[in-house]
């Protein structure tokens, strides 16, 4: 079977609970097709770049799966037919990186300068 690391994007208006259940829709529909998902990163509500579909924002959320071909187009299908996804990409990796993404790994640094910051107060 292939690696595949996928992102997706969905609608600002949406709940992060939601975005979990697509989450989830996909997974299964993964799992029915011979695959599995080795780690799932939900990266929260950010900006985007420029408007999608009148959208400012949008859930980003990560997924790499193993799964043979056939799997990933029968996902990315049914996420075609889905109003609550603005775009998505499947991309094929050799590896997967065991770290937590970059992403995840810059938002942990930011909490933790955060926690130092509120010890003794703003600086200004």
């Amino acid at each position: 079977m292939a690696l595949y690391e996928h992102i997706f994007i969905a609608r600002q208006d949406v709940s992060p609970a939601q975005v979990d259940l697509l989450t989830e829709e996909l997974h299964d529909i993964i799992k029915e097709n011979g695959g599995s998902v080795e780690k799932a990163e939900y990266w929260g509500l950010r900006n985007l770049q420029y408007k999608i579909k009148k959208n400012r924002k949008g859930h980003y959320s990560l997924m790499q799966i193993d799964a043979p071909h056939d799997a990933v187009t029968e996902m990315e299908r049914q996420m075609r037919l889905k109003e609550d996804i603005l775009r998505f990409m499947t991309l094929r990796v050799d590896e997967f990186d065991p770290e937590p993404s970059p992403v995840m790994s810059r938002r942990d640094r930011d909490d933790r300068r955060d926690d130092r910051r509120g010890d003794r107060g703003d600086r200004r």
